[in-house]
C-alpha cells in the first residue's frame, strides 16, 4: 500500500487540528487531481473559516507548553522528523509526483532538499542566544532575550508542497512557535503526511496545524484577524503578497513574504558554454519551470548567443516529457490548465518577435503538458521578460554591451535571484553587486541552501528563510534594564 492508500485507508485527508483528524466543519472537500492525466487522486476536507479558528485555538492552547520545552526537545522533534522524511523519501517524493505532476527525479530531489531544513533548524534550535553588558552610563545591566513571536501561520504553495512547509515549520518549531499551516488547495495531500510524520516524530498536539482550503482568502483573513495569532510566513505571487500585507497591517502582525521571480540568467561572451548550458537547463527545467527561482530571461551576448541557443535546443531536446512516475521522464506537467494556457499565450506572442527553435506547443496527450521551449531572438521589449512564465520556456535576447545587459536584468520589479555565467570570476563577483537581487547564482544553476539566506529584493519579498537569519524571524526581541 502507497503513501496514498493508507492516507486515505488510515483517515487521514481531513483537517489536522489539535493532533486529530477531523472533517471540516461544513463537509465541505477538495479533490485533488492528478495532473498528468486529469484524474482525481482523493478528497480532503476543506476547512472554512470557523475549522482555521479552531486551529488557532488549538495552537494557541499548545503556545506556552512548547515555548517551555527545551530548546534540545524541540530540536529532537526536528531531527526525528528529518529521519523519518529520508527513510521515506521514495513514497513522500511519488506522492507528490501523483498530486503536483512533478518528475519523480525532482520530487526525490525536493524531498531532500525539503528534509535538510529540519536537520538545520533542529541544529539551530539550541543556538538561541541573547546577550547581557553593562550600559555605556555604567547605572544598569543590559540584557537582551530572543523569546518566540508565538502563534504563526504558514501558507505555501502548490509547486514544493513539502519543501515549502518545512522551510517554515522547521525554524518555527526551533523557535518555540506553534503553528497553523494553510497548504495550497491544489496539493494538500503532501502537507498532511508530514502533519503525520511529524506527531509520529513526537510532536505534542497542537504545535502543528494543518487546514487545506479551497477558500483561501477567507479562510486565511479569519486566521489573520485573530488576535492570537502574531505571525505570517507567506510564499507565493507578488499579487497575493500584496493583499496579504495590506490585510496584517490592520493588526500589524508580523510577516515574512516569498514573493515572486522573474530571474535574468546572463551569458557574457567569456562563458563556458557547456557550463552555462547545464546551468541554464537546470535553473529553467527543475520542476518544468514552475519555480520563483526559474531562470525568466535568457541575455546571451551576441559573440555567444547563437552557439548558445543552439546548444540549449538540443538540451531541451533531449528531455523526455511525460507523466512523472514513468520512467526516464524529467519534465511533467505543468499544474493545471490555466497555467499551461497562460504559457502558451505567451509562447505566441514572444514567437511574434523571436523565433522558436524548439517546442513552442502543448503535445497531443491528455494532460496539463507542455513541450520545452526555447525562442531565440527576443525582442527586448516582449511582454514574455516582463511576465513570472512558471513555465518549460527559455525566451533569449542578445546584447552587446554589458552595462545595458546588466541594466535590462534590472528593469523589473523583482529582485529574487539573477545567474551570472563568466569566465572571469572576478567580473562575476562585479556583475553580481550590480544585480538587485537577494541572491546570485554565479557559473552555477542551483545555488539554494538551508545554511544560507533565501529572499528577495524590491517585491520579490520580505525578510528571509534558511540560514540563522530564518530563525531570527520568529523570534522577538525583548530589552531588560536592570540594577548592575
Amino acid at each position: 500500500m502507497n503513501l496514498l492508500d493508507r492516507l486515505v485507508a488510515d483517515g487521514k485527508t481531513g483537517l489536522y487540528v489539535d493532533g486529530t483528524w477531523r472533517r471540516a466543519s461544513d463537509g465541505s472537500e477538495i479533490e485533488v487531481v492528478d495532473p498528468s492525466t486529469e484524474e482525481p487522486l482523493a478528497s480532503v476536507a476543506s476547512a472554512g473559516p470557523s475549522d482555521a479558528i479552531d486551529a488557532v485555538a488549538a495552537a494557541a492552547g499548545a503556545a506556552g507548553a512548547w515555548a517551555d520545552t527545551a530548546p534540545r526537545a524541540r530540536a529532537d522533534v526536528l531531527r526525528r522528523t528529518f529521519d523519518l522524511l529520508r527513510d521515506r523519501e521514495k513514497e513522500f517524493a511519488e506522492l507528490m509526483t501523483a498530486e503536483n505532476g512533478k518528475a519523480l527525479s525532482d520530487a526525490v530531489g525536493e524531498v531532500r532538499y525539503g528534509a535538510e531544513f529540519l536537520r538545520w533548524f533542529s541544529e539551530e534550535a539550541v543556538r538561541i542566544r541573547g546577550e547581557v553588558f553593562r550600559s555605556p552610563a555604567g547605572d544598569k545591566r543590559v540584557s537582551v532575550l530572543k523569546q518566540p513571536v508565538g502563534v504563526s501561520l504558514l501558507v505555501t504553495p502548490w509547486n514544493f508542497p513539502l519543501a515549502m512547509g518545512t522551510r517554515k515549520i522547521g525554524p518555527a518549531l526551533a523557535a518555540g512557535c506553534t503553528v497553523v499551516l494553510k497548504p495550497a488547495s491544489d496539493t494538500p495531500l503532501t502537507a498532511l503526511a508530514l502533519a503525520d510524520v511529524l506527531e509520529e516524530a513526537g510532536c505534542p498536539p497542537g504545535v502543528v496545524n494543518v487546514v487545506p482550503s479551497r477558500r483561501s482568502s477567507e479562510v486565511v483573513n479569519a486566521m489573520l484577524a485573530e488576535s492570537r495569532v502574531r505571525k505570517l510566513s507567506f510564499t507565493g505571487s507578488t499579487e497575493v503578497g500584496r493583499v496579504l500585507l495590506a490585510e496584517a497591517s490592520k493588526r500589524v502582525v508580523r510577516t515574512s513574504m516569498e514573493l515572486g521571480g522573474n530571474a535574468p540568467f546572463l551569458v557574457l561572451a567569456d562563458a563556458d558554454l557547456d557550463l552555462a548550458v547545464e546551468g541554464a537547463l537546470q535553473a529553467k527545467m527543475r520542476n518544468a519551470g514552475e519555480a520563483c527561482t526559474a531562470a525568466n530571461r535568457f541575455y546571451v551576448h551576441d559573440a555567444v548567443a547563437d552557439d548558445f541557443a543552439d546548444r540549449l535546443r538540443a538540451g531541451m531536446e533531449r528531455m523526455k516529457v511525460g507523466g512523472g512516475l514513468e520512467e526516464g521522464v524529467e519534465v511533467g506537467p505543468l499544474i493545471n490548465a490555466s497555467t499551461r494556457d497562460k504559457v502558451a499565450e505567451l509562447v505566441e506572442d514572444a514567437a511574434g518577435s523571436g523565433t522558436v527553435l524548439t517546442g513552442g506547443s502543448a503535445p497531443d496527450r491528455r494532460g496539463y503538458f507542455y513541450l520545452p521551449t526555447v525562442i531565440a531572438d527576443v525582442a527586448r521589449d516582449a511582454g514574455i521578460l516582463a511576465t513570472e512564465i512558471f513555465g518549460p520556456v527559455a525566451p533569449i535576447v542578445r546584447f552587446d554591451d554589458l552595462d545595458d545587459a546588466i541594466a535590462q536584468a534590472n528593469d523589473t520589479e523583482m529582485g529574487l535571484i539573477s545567474y551570472v555565467f563568466t569566465g572571469d570570476e572576478r567580473l562575476g563577483m562585479g556583475v553580481a553587486e550590480r544585480l538587485e537581487a537577494g541572491m546570485v547564482a554565479l557559473n552555477r544553476g542551483l545555488i539554494s541552501d538551508p545554511s544560507a539566506p533565501f529572499g528577495g529584493w524590491k517585491q520579490s519579498g520580505i525578510g528571509r528563510e534558511g540560514s540563522h537569519e530564518g530563525l531570527d524571524e520568529y523570534l522577538e526581541t525583548k530589552y531588560v534594564g536592570a540594577p548592575w
